[in-house]
C-alpha cells in the first residue's frame, strides 16, 4: 500500500525510518540492537509508516518528552488515536483511552473497580491454577514451544475467565488480535475489527436477556449521572478491554522468559531466591516493554526539536522510553535491584488500569515455571521470530529443558 505523503511542514532532514510498528517479520533481536540504536539519534523524528504501518507519525525516542506527551491534555488528544472504529467507517470510541479529560475519568471509574489490588488477590488461586495447569501439559516432555504452549494461552485463559467468554474459542479471538494488530493488509485488518465488534454486540445482547455476575453484564447495569450506558460506549468498553487482555500480557510474558532463557545467571538467581521475582518482573518490564501508544496534537507545539501541527501523529514508544540512557542508568544491563519506575503501563490519566493483574499474572507464571521445570535455554539451532506492530512480540519460543 502506497503511504500517504509526510505533511508540508515536516521539513525532509526530519524525516526517518521507525520499523517497529509497521508488521514487519525479523529474527533479529530488536531490544538488544535497533531500539538502542535510536539513542544514538535525533530526539525525534517524523516515521512515514509510523503509524502501524499505514500512516506518518512523529516518533519520541526519550521517556520524558513521551511523559510529557501523556499528561498534555491541552495539546495532545487521545480522541481517535486507536480509531478501530474508523476502519469500518463508524465512530465508536475505544474507552476510555479514546476520551481526554475530563470526560475520561468518569468512562475510567467504570472499568476500574474490576482490576482493584483486592479483586485481583480473589483471583489469584485460580491463577495459579491455571498456570500449573499449563504447565502439566509439557513439563515432562523437556521440551515446548513456550509461546503456543504457555505465554499465550496462559494469560489469555485468565482474562476469557474474568470476563465469562469461552476458553474453546480461544484461537478465534486470537485470529482476530492478530489481524487487528499486525496485518499488513487494511481489508483483514478491517475484517477482524468488523467481526469482533458483531460478537460483542452479540454478548451484550445475550446478557440483556439473561444478566449474570460477569463483566458485560456489569457494564450493561453501569451508569454515568444516573443514566445507563449507550450501546456504542459498551462496545467501546467491551472492545477495548478484549483487545487488552489478548496481546498485551502474552507479549511481555514471551519476552521474559526469552530473557532467562538466553540469561542462565539471571533464571538461576532467580531459582535460588524467589523472593526477588516481584522487583525482577518490574525490571523486566521495563527492558522489555513493547506497546507502542499514539496521540493526535491538537495545537501547535514545539518539542524535542520538532514542530508538530494539529492533526499530526505523535508516537510514545515504550520501547524506547526504555532504553532511554537520559532516564535509566545502563538501560541496557538487566539489574534485579533496579527500583527506577519505568513507561511500561503509560502515564498520568491513560495509565493502564489493568496494570495490577498484569503483574500479578506475570509473577504468577514466572513463580510457577520455575518451580515446575528445570534450568531451561534456547532449542539449539532455533530462530525466534520476532513481529513488529503496536505491540513487539515473539511469536515462537522453543526451549528446552
Amino acid at each position: 500500500m502506497a503511504l500517504p505523503p509526510p505533511p508540508a511542514h515536516v521539513p525532509a532532514e526530519q524525516i526517518g525510518v521507525f520499523p517497529l510498528t509497521d508488521g514487519t517479520l525479523t529474527y533479529e533481536d530488536p531490544f538488544a540492537s535497533l531500539i538502542p540504536a535510536y539513542h544514538d539519534g535525533p530526539a525525534a523524528f517524523y516515521g512515514p509508516s509510523a503509524y502501524m504501518g499505514f500512516e506518518g507519525a512523529w516518533v519520541l525516542r526519550r521517556g520524558e518528552d513521551i511523559k510529557h506527551v501523556y499528561r498534555d491534555t491541552e495539546h495532545f488528544s487521545s480522541g481517535g488515536a486507536a480509531s478501530a472504529a474508523a476502519w469500518i467507517g463508524e465512530d465508536w470510541k475505544l474507552l476510555p483511552i479514546e476520551l481526554d479529560p475530563p470526560e475520561h475519568k468518569a468512562m475510567r471509574d467504570i472499568v476500574s473497580p474490576l482490576f482493584t489490588p483486592k479483586r485481583i488477590m480473589g483471583l489469584e488461586a485460580k491463577v495459579r491454577q491455571t498456570a500449573q495447569g499449563y504447565l502439566q501439559k509439557f513439563a515432562a516432555r523437556g521440551h515446548a514451544d513456550f509461546v503456543a504452549e504457555f505465554t499465550t494461552p496462559f494469560p489469555v485463559a485468565v482474562f476469557l475467565d474474568l470476563v465469562d467468554l469461552p476458553r474453546e474459542d480461544m484461537d478465534l479471538f486470537l485470529d482476530w488480535a492478530h489481524a487487528m494488530l499486525r496485518s499488513t493488509i487494511l481489508e483483514e485488518r478491517a475484517d477482524a475489527i468488523r467481526a469482533v465488534k458483531d460478537f460483542l454486540v452479540d454478548v451484550l445482547e445475550q446478557r440483556r436477556r439473561s444478566p449474570s455476575d460477569d463483566f458485560f453484564s456489569y457494564i450493561i447495569a453501569a451508569k454515568i449521572d444516573g443514566k445507563l450506558l449507550s450501546q456504542d460506549e459498551m462496545i467501546g468498553i467491551a472492545f477495548n478491554l478484549f483487545l487488552g487482555g489478548l496481546d498485551t500480557v502474552n507479549a511481555s510474558m514471551a519476552l521474559q522468559f526469552r530473557h532467562l532463557a538466553e540469561h542462565p545467571a539471571d533464571q538461576q538467581t532467580l531459582r535460588d531466591d524467589p523472593s526477588r521475582i516481584v522487583v525482577a518482573v518490574e525490571e523486566l518490564l521495563r527492558a522489555y516493554a513493547s506497546v507502542t501508544n499514539y496521540r493526535f496534537c491538537v495545537k501547535p507545539f514545539e518539542i524535542a526539536g520538532v514542530s508538530m501541527k494539529p492533526g499530526d501523529r505523535v508516537a510514545l514508544p515504550t520501547s524506547l522510553a526504555a532504553r532511554d540512557p537520559e532516564m535509566f542508568d545502563r538501560p541496557q544491563e538487566i539489574d534485579f535491584s533496579r527500583t527506577t519506575a519505568s513507561l511500561t503501563f503509560a502515564y498520568g490519566p491513560h495509565r493502564c488500569v489493568g496494570s495490577h493483574l498484569a503483574r500479578r499474572e506475570l509473577q504468577i507464571a514466572m513463580t510457577e515455571v520455575l518451580a515446575g521445570i528445570p534450568q531451561f535455554k534456547i532449542e539449539e539451532g532455533a530462530k525466534l521470530p520476532v513481529r513488529y506492530g503496536p505491540i513487539i512480540s515473539l511469536e515462537a519460543l522453543p526451549l528446552v529443558w
